[in-house]
């Protein structure tokens, strides 16, 4: 039987890994202190921008060193500016849609930087800031949101997966990269990222099952922003809380302020290097909000009120981090236009390359579907190449 040193800490006894007898599993579930996330989700910096003691801090989770926290507040610049010129380019019409991540970047940031370059992370269609900061570059995160290509950016050069529209499906792609890792005994840890409607699938059942049985290195991180579309959190789940989802699988939960990056790095920081160290799959929830509509197609208003986004306006991740930063000191005016100008950097880029026009082939249609195109795509390759052909010779030009 193995046996994890930092559940023996908790509960005095071993805790056995997949592939034990049901009896040692049965003996364990007696001592399961372990699994149960905390009371209230912890929280290192306040609302205020102080540092959060009592209830909401809990032991075992440090404060992030202030280079960190600095580092992580210009991640956190750079997240609102991608939001504020993503909407802004949706209104011109240089995308089709955007689902915005604006007041749950401290989720999006905590991610990427919990990672190495080694690992994986699995996204969703509202994580493009974490996918960005994964290196992807700006154009390559938003071509598949503008529509010109089939998916923007090669997963294997950047240890980051496509970001998927489905809900929970890419939970299940990354046990599997996580399980193929074990298998070759690699050190890499993979992070999942979905939202509190995703809990409700049966892709999300089948994955953190797998992974706590076949004992994986996988993280997953719920963005609880309180709405899967319309339907609010209270009509999707009575669990205590989304964490405690993580007992039933013999996966521990941990519950964290959404908008407290100090607290994420802590949280999933732990998590990731316990998954590394052999130490299991694990499950954390971030309790944040979706300030905006859940896409530019969205109304809002049809299903929460004004009252209620203006409630979590103080919450902010980044005017809190800000002030927290500034008040010890650690954050001056250079510092702060120097994180400006490198987010506006990045803004430019992404109106220069949204605003270029493209001139797409209609043969790309055929050539990205397999690998060995079918004798079907062939033919029909074929025919539509001699049409346009035949439209270039007649001067018609354009596609027929």
């Amino acid at each position: 039987m193995t046996s994890h040193p930092e559940f023996l800490e908790q509960t005095g006894n071993a805790v056995p890994t997949s592939g034990v007898p049901a009896s040692a599993h049965q003996a364990s579930a007696n001592q399961g202190n372990y699994l149960i996330p905390s009371a209230t989700p912890v929280q290192l910096i306040t609302p205020d921008g102080t540092a959060g003691t009592g209830g909401k801090y809990k032991e075992g989770y440090a404060l992030p060193t202030a280079e960190t926290l600095l580092a992580g507040y210009g991640q956190l610049v750079l997240g609102r500016r991608i939001n504020e010129q993503a909407g802004a380019l949706v209104r011109q019409g240089r995308m089709a849609v955007y689902p915005s991540s604006y007041g749950q970047e401290a989720c999006q940031v905590a991610a990427y930087m919990a990672l190495r370059r080694s690992d994986w992370l699995f996204a969703t269609y509202r994580d493009t800031v974490a996918v960005m900061g994964r290196g992807v570059t700006p154009m390559e995160a938003f071509e598949s949101l503008r529509g010109d290509w089939h998916s923007g950016f090669d997963p294997h050069h950047y240890n980051t997966a496509l970001p998927t529209t489905p809900l929970a499906t890419q939970l299940l792609h990354a046990v599997g990269v996580a399980h193929a890792a074990k298998l070759r005994g690699e050190d890499t840890v993979v992070l999942a990222l979905c939202g509190d409607g995703a809990t409700s699938e049966g892709d999300f059942h089948e994955a953190l099952n797998f992974a706590a049985v076949f004992h994986v290195p996988a993280v997953f991180l719920i963005q609880n922003n309180q709405y899967a579309i319309s339907v609010p959190l209270i009509h999707q789940s009575v669990a205590p809380s989304l964490a405690h989802k993580g007992i039933g699988y013999g996966m521990p939960g941990e519950r964290v302020d959404g908008n407290d990056l100090a607290a994420l790095l802590a949280v999933l920081g732990s998590a990731v290097e316990r998954a590394r160290n052999g130490g299991g799959p694990a499950l954390v929830e971030a309790h944040t909000y979706r300030m905006e509509a859940h896409t530019n197609a969205d109304d809002s208003i049809r299903y929460r009120t004004a009252e209620e986004v203006a409630r979590w306006v103080p919450r902010d991740p980044l005017l809190r981090l800000k002030k927290y930063l500034h008040d010890a000191g650690h954050l001056g005016s250079a510092e702060a236009d120097g994180f400006a100008a490198a987010a506006e950097t990045v803004a430019r880029q992404l109106r220069d390359g949204l605003n270029a026009q493209t001139a797409p082939d209609p043969l790309d249609m055929f050539r990205f579907v397999y690998s060995e195109p079918t004798p079907q795509l062939r033919e029909q390759s074929r025919m539509l190449a001699a049409e346009l052909a035949a439209a270039a010779a007649t001067g018609e030009g354009g596609t027929p």
